[in-house]
């Protein structure tokens, strides 16, 4: 079952739930019982068997305009 990270709006505080996928978006009580909370973009860090975080790949270099050279919009 996933792990969810919700904000509480009324008082802000940060904290997580586990549950299925198919509730994720219903309301998420904080510790003090309020509802109105949002589900908050969890960040997944992976690391190796050797503690080390995994190489990340480079960043494409950027070609052509804004949108890059297979956009065709000629920025």
């Amino acid at each position: 079952m996933p792990l969810y990270e919700y904000r509480c709006r009324t008082c802000d505080e940060t904290f997580e739930l586990r549950r299925p996928m198919s509730e994720s978006s219903a309301p998420a009580p904080c510790s003090s019982g309020h509802v109105d909370s949002v589900r908050l973009l969890s960040v997944f860090a992976s690391v190796g068997a050797s503690g080390a975080a995994a190489p990340s790949a480079p960043a494409p270099a950027a070609r052509g305009g804004v949108c890059g050279s297979s956009c065709g919009c000629h920025h």
